[in-house]
């Protein structure tokens, strides 16, 4: 590892310097280790800054601190992340208070194709249960990564299930990694490890305060392409993770129950007021976000490039710069009747790859 990221571990230290001044001082100083070694005089110019700030920055140069941090992430397999990183969550990085660090230790990329939130309720019912359960599995086809919180409840019982699938799932702490809350799912984060990883912006010694949760939502709410909430009262934990979404201009999903069900007031609420969409089933999630149309038309172009037999190539072969062509036209150009062409057209069609138009005419589709 680098002196840079010494610098990095530094700046996400400094008192009173969030992400956001973080970020600016980065994007003037260019490093984290210019930003040490820069006057207060300079410091002082950077808009947002001042004497004030200037001031602890200067006092922050001690670096015994970072360098004990950066001791035990590299005595425990532990990746540092830093924003300028090009393995920084992308989807997290359009966020204005995106975290300047992460910790990241795991198997995973934190930047897949998919991915997926789920949270819900420390106490579910059966139901719950039965219904994450259900999620978790119907997901597993679709190539997302799943992330949750690591939290009794709804979160652990998707951990469990997609480590069951071996589908790859991403635990956000609201605590250093030096230490696992609940201690009880020490086991589950064992095998996360190898199935997907464990996330925190909080270095090591950070305890699980109350206050660090809404900040681990965040990242959930930010890292996700939609998230599903599962069971919820009115107020709580993943309606905090539920607004953040929104906030963020992710698709947001809930499942709904009856309106005498306490666990299904919050999850009804955000429906009735359409801060989520309705989710009864996991079509339901593929119908929004489109992922079933979006692989059929991947499955297609892989046909197009692999699959196609000698007949088939040929017919697409003068289709695909046109935009139609009839039966007829088809096998004056290929010189070959319409009985050896049409089985073959049908085939095509029935794969998906073409489209039938009025007057016995073919296009790609």
């Amino acid at each position: 590892m680098t002196d840079e990221i010494l610098y990095q571990i530094a700046l996400s230290k400094i008192p009173n310097i969030g992400p956001v001044t973080a970020k600016n001082l980065l994007s003037y100083c260019g490093s984290a280790q210019a930003i040490f070694h820069e006057t207060k005089s300079g410091l002082e110019k950077i808009p947002g800054i001042g004497a004030a700030k200037a001031e602890i920055i200067l006092n922050a140069k001690d670096l015994k601190q970072a360098e004990r941090e950066l001791v035990f992430i590299q005595k425990h397999g532990i990746q540092p992340v830093f924003f300028s990183d090009e393995q920084y969550p992308r989807r997290l990085k359009q966020i204005e208070s995106a975290p300047i660090i992460l910790y990241f230790k795991g198997s995973a990329s934190l930047n897949p194709a998919r991915t997926v939130g789920i949270v819900g309720t420390r106490t579910p019912t059966d139901q719950g249960r039965i219904i994450t359960e259900k999620i978790v599995e119907g997901l597993k086809s679709y190539g997302v990564t799943i992330i949750s919180g690591l939290a009794y409840g709804i979160d652990a019982i998707t951990h469990r299930k997609s480590v069951e699938h071996s589908i790859d799932n991403i635990g956000v702490l609201g605590h250093g990694l030096d230490m696992l809350y609940p201690s009880e799912h020490r086991e589950l984060a064992s095998k996360m490890i190898h199935h997907g990883g464990l996330l925190t912006e909080f270095p090591s010694n950070t305890n699980p305060d109350k206050e660090n949760f809404p900040m681990r939502n965040r990242i959930i709410a930010g890292m996700c392409d939609a998230l599903i909430v599962i069971e919820s009262k009115v107020k709580g934990g993943s309606i905090i993770t539920a607004e953040f979404a929104n906030d963020f201009n992710k698709d947001v999903f809930a499942v709904p129950g009856r309106p005498t069900d306490e666990y299904s007031g919050g999850c009804n609420a955000m429906i009735k007021k359409h801060k989520a969409f309705l989710l009864e089933k996991i079509e339901d999630l593929l119908y929004i976000m489109r992922w079933d149309e979006i692989d059929k038309k991947k499955s297609i172009q892989s046909r197009l490039f692999v699959e196609l037999s000698p007949e088939e190539q040929k017919i697409m072969d003068q289709l695909r710069n046109v935009s139609d062509l009839s039966i007829d036209e088809l096998c004056y150009r290929l010189q070959c009747p319409s009985s050896q062409i049409a089985p073959v057209l049908l085939q095509l069609e029935f794969s998906g790859i073409l489209r039938s138009l009025p007057g016995k005419r073919y296009m790609i589709n």
